[in-house]
């Protein structure tokens, strides 16, 4: 069993050797160098347009072209099923607008409450404009009276939402607060059938996998998946985004590009995308590949797994301490390091309440470690907690990158915090 190098995986970010403890990861990661060279060298050499007949731009647009091959490889797809954008919330907009022509006054959207706004709010709009029910998948506390924030995605609170008329649902492979690993293929199944079984006359499923990407494989085949999406700058990458769109899925899909640009892989591209940020996430690939020494994607995330476990292990164990208990501290999300990644949210209630806002800025005052506070764009999921959105909760991301010693140095610093 492949085991996780972790300093041989640090060395190849120089923003690591300064020190600093990056605990927001979920907001972003840390950039490889091997990326940022990749885009220096794009801009530096081959900085033209593409689809030219002289050298420099045949160059370019094969290297432009190996964002998707890369990408396709990632998440087991076809390059050609592969669409580069800004920012995934850019993406999904675009798609809903694409779809808009393929939509029925009598359609409905399912749309997950957990989710990040990016995979919610372009739903709503379109519904909005064709006057179409929007129904919400909501994640309930499995324990309320214990703790009424450690709530979770159920498949049986999805399914009685499909009816006949329901032409896609939304949902999150991972929320950026609960931290809460959704079984995608078994969600995705499930769906089909009881589309089967009521007669759908076509249902489409549109995956977030943001928080998702940095710590498990995406594999949108054995998924049956219609769409999905995450961003590269999550993942040790630029500030790119992309969307995989299932080949007979974006058959359907009105055109956004220009009227004379008739390819398939221009239906959700506005303009193009960063050529040199769609070149330099080709450089992810074979980091992620070789993580555990096989340039094998498989193992590496395996790796990936056991080290984020160990990771999680001494944050939530202080969390879920009598101690903590005590003193009001309450995750938001798992309560547990099984079916989750290591996003931890938790907020400080009770007699002696805290404001998140507080927690970090104590964090602050200590100096080079980085965890935030707030809403996270899942302004929905916080409103129906009850939590205030402005003050949210305390998030504390790790990735593979961080180490046990920096997550009991966070501990460490919560309790005198808390104490």
């Amino acid at each position: 069993m492949a085991t996780l190098n972790v300093d041989e995986c640090r060395a190849k970010f120089p923003s690591l050797k300064g020190g600093y403890i990056f605990a927001d990861n979920a907001g972003g990661s840390q950039c490889l160098k091997s990326v940022v060279d990749a885009v220096s060298d794009y801009l530096l050499n081959t900085n033209v347009q593409l689809g030219a007949d002289y050298s420099v731009s045949v160059e370019s647009t094969q290297r432009v072209g190996l964002g998707s091959i890369a990408t396709a490889e990632l998440v087991n797809a076809d390059a050609d099923e592969i669409v580069f954008g800004s920012s995934s919330t850019a993406l999904v907009e675009n798609l809903a607008r694409a779809m808009d022509g393929d939509i029925q006054s009598t359609d409905e959207f399912i749309i997950s409450d957990a989710d990040h706004e990016a995979n919610a709010g372009p739903w709503k709009r379109l519904a909005a404009r064709r006057g179409l029910n929007v129904q919400h998948w909501i994640p309930v506390a499995l324990s309320p009276n214990e703790n009424p924030y450690a709530v979770s995605l159920r498949i049986e609170d999805l399914l009685p939402l499909v009816t006949a008329q329901t032409r896609l649902v939304a949902f999150t492979a991972c929320s950026n607060i609960l931290g809460e690993l959704v079984d995608v293929k078994k969600v995705v199944a499930a769906l089909r059938a009881k589309a089967k079984e009521l007669g759908t006359r076509k249902l489409e499923v549109c995956v977030d996998c943001v928080a998702y990407a940095p710590h498990r494989r995406i594999d949108v085949r054995d998924w049956d998946a219609d769409y999905v999406f995450f961003s590269y700058y999550k993942v040790y990458g630029p500030h790119a985004s992309v969307m995989y769109t299932r080949r007979s899925s974006r058959d359907d899909l009105a055109s956004l590009a220009h009227y004379f640009l008739t390819a398939p892989t221009y239906k959700l591209a506005v303009g193009g995308s960063g050529y040199e940020l769609t070149y330099g996430c080709s450089a992810v690939l074979p980091y992620l590949s070789n993580l555990a020494g096989k340039d094998d994607l498989n193992a590496s995330f395996a790796a990936i797994t056991r080290h984020e476990k160990a990771l999680m292990e001494p944050l939530i164990g202080y969390l879920l301490s009598d101690e903590a208990k005590a003193r009001g501290v309450r995750i938001v999300g798992p309560e547990g390091v099984d079916g989750r990644v290591p996003t931890v949210s938790f907020v400080v209630v009770g007699d002696k309440p805290f404001k998140s806002k507080e927690v970090v800025a104590e964090f602050d005052k200590r100096g080079n470690i980085g965890i935030r506070f707030g809403h996270f764009y899942a302004y929905t999921l916080l409103k129906q907690l009850d939590l205030t959105p402005e003050d949210g909760v305390v998030r504390i991301s790790l990735v593979h990158l961080n180490t046990v010693e920096e997550v009991e140095k966070i501990v460490s610093i919560l309790k005198e915090v808390l104490a």
